[in-house]
């Protein structure tokens, strides 16, 4: 009776019932004409993408739209909500397609590139290798573990080494 209530009060009160075609228009107002990000209307997706969730936790594509918000929070650097929102992906739909992508996000672009913490950015990437690992995203979160807090110009030049040895180059 409770549950009722409270639903009649939620569409009462304007709460519009959002569904996939909604989530695509949301979709189409993130970009500006010159394809970069319209920051003022992203935090106002994201909302709408976890809106979207609360509503329809069971819907089909509801990990999806919850990684898609995690995405836009990612490219806006705000660490804090990306993080939120990879924890409730993981908790909330933890055998999603998108678990690992999330995980990725996590700890190569929120943890080591964003609030420069290696030691959870290794920790979120070991997860994806254990929780994942026939996820095809294995192999580069060992490569990312591997380049955790070098620079660009460290990584291009192990990657540099890496493909003089496999080449067989002589360096004597």
């Amino acid at each position: 009776m409770t549950f009722v209530l409270l639903a009649f009060s939620m569409f009462a009160c304007g709460e519009k019932k959002l569904t996939n075609e909604d989530m695509k228009e949301a979709e189409k107002t993130l970009f500006n004409e010159d394809m970069s990000m319209n920051t003022e209307a992203a935090p106002k997706v994201v909302e709408k993408y976890c809106q979207f969730v609360a509503q329809n936790p069971e819907d089909p594509t509801a990990d999806l739209w919850l990684f898609h918000a995690m995405e836009i929070s990612v490219m806006l650097k705000d660490a804090e909500k990306s993080e939120s929102l990879c924890d409730k992906l993981l908790k909330q739909y933890p055998q999603s397609k998108w678990a690992p992508n999330a995980l990725m996000l996590l700890g190569s672009y929120v943890y080591n590139d964003q609030v420069n913490d290696t030691a959870r950015a290794h920790q979120a990437l070991q997860r994806l290798i254990d929780e994942y690992p026939e996820s095809e995203l294995v192999d580069d979160a060992q490569k990312s573990i591997e380049f955790l807090g070098l620079s660009p110009d460290e990584i291009m030049g192990r990657l540099m080494m890496d493909s003089f040895i496999e080449g067989g180059a002589d360096f004597e």
